[in-house]
């Protein structure tokens, strides 16, 4: 049996789409409500590092003030800051009810 090899084509930069399918009110809605646990700084700990800002998949964390503060509107809970933060500034809590 022999392999199914496609055609050879080029694309040019005119095929690329310019932006993403999808409407921008659709990847910018507040959290549904699910989040089972958050996370929480600790600004006594928090030292600026900005590690957490850089992994967040969500870009819910900015640094102000040196500290880093979380929008728990679009924060989906997921906990990699938590394990990015090297001094232990951020912790996870049960969401409050």
């Amino acid at each position: 049996m022999k392999p199914y090899l496609r055609e050879k084509k080029s694309f040019g930069f005119d095929d690329v789409p310019e932006s993403t399918s999808y409407e921008a009110g659709y990847l910018v809605t507040v959290n549904a409500g699910w989040r089972s646990i958050r996370p929480v700084v600790d600004s006594t700990r928090c030292i600026g590092c900005g590690q957490c800002y850089l992994y967040c998949p969500d870009g819910v964390i900015s640094i102000q003030d040196g500290k880093a503060v979380i929008d728990y509107d679009f924060c989906k809970g997921c906990g990699i800051c938590e394990k990015q933060c090297r001094p232990g500034a951020i912790g996870m809590e049960r969401e409050r009810e």
